[in-house]
């Protein structure tokens, strides 16, 4: 099953890539578990994400998968998803549809109305240009808790801030949305990149949400493409080094534990977590994988 997003500058990513390398990745840096976020729109991929994460509880603590949200039957689908307490959140690859105000679209609103009662979040993924329409979008769900996914993709590469910074901050005011920082250096010179690049993106999520909103996310594998997993994540490790050690805490796994009702320490007897907790949010790029059964 291909990826429509994956192209020719991509090609190092057409294999697999499971959760023994990236247990090596987190592991080696610090981190203590992932989430999971969907990378095609399938629910056959949202149950393959559920069994790994069933199969590696070490690595998987939660999973953000993808279910038509404009579909009749929603409310029969999340029932039956919902039932797997790994699944924490939905999302939509909201970037790659073709009209720009698809958030506003009355059979996907629909869809969004039903995910508080299943308790679940929704991941934000859009480009600038959707920044105007996605405030229009959470206006509507002052209940809903909502995330933007890759601080909404800025052009790093060209150093343009532009509407980028007033969309971020309009989608700030809210306080059910939340921001990742991740996927910022495919935004950027992919082979040429330093961490100053990022500061003054980073300078205004920092503003705009403060340390208690903000979630550090690795985008692996795709920031393969630009560099190895320990470089990516150190550019937010670096820059939150101004902040006091209970912000880090937050920004580094605290507030991911919080927005997706993560119970990592279920391995740990829940006895609480640590201030060392760290959480990156990695989506799986798999070649080819196979479903069991029809799902129901």
């Amino acid at each position: 099953m291909a990826f429509a997003w994956l192209n020719e500058d991509m090609k190092s990513l057409r294999r697999d890539f499971l959760p023994p390398q990236l247990e090596r990745c987190i592991r080696s840096n610090g981190m203590d578990g992932t989430v999971a976020v969907q990378a095609r729109q399938s629910e056959e991929e949202t149950q393959f994400l559920l069994d790994l994460a069933e199969q590696y509880p070490n690595v998987i603590k939660g999973v953000v998968g993808w279910v038509d949200l404009r579909a009749e039957n929603i409310d029969e689908r999340l029932a039956f998803f919902a039932q797997n307490p790994k699944l924490k959140g939905v999302r939509h690859i909201v970037q790659d549809e073709p009209d720009d105000a698809f958030l506003l679209r009355e059979d996907f609103l629909r869809g969004i109305r039903l995910l508080k009662k299943y308790n679940l979040t929704y991941d934000i993924l859009i480009y600038p240009k959707h920044l105007a329409v996605a405030k229009k979008f959470v206006e509507m769900f002052p209940d809903q808790p909502f995330v933007i996914d890759h601080i909404a993709k800025p052009f790093i590469k060209d150093h343009i801030i532009g509407d980028w910074e007033k969309g971020i901050r309009d989608l700030a005011a809210f306080p059910n949305v939340y921001v990742k920082v991740s996927g910022m250096v495919t935004e950027g010179n992919w082979k040429n990149w330093t961490e100053a690049d990022f500061t003054p993106y980073l300078d205004i999520i920092f503003d705009a949400f403060g340390p208690d909103r903000v979630m550090i996310g690795s985008d692996w594998p795709m920031m393969t493409l630009c560099g190895e997993y320990g470089q990516v994540i150190d550019i937010v490790r670096h820059y939150i080094q101004r902040f006091p050690p209970s912000d880090q805490a937050k920004i580094l796994g605290e507030n991911a534990v919080r927005f997706y009702h993560l119970c990592l320490v279920c391995d740990l007897n829940c006895h609480g977590f640590t201030a060392s907790l760290s959480f990156s949010f990695i989506r799986f790029i798999l070649s080819t994988y196979s479903h069991q059964s029809p799902l129901p």
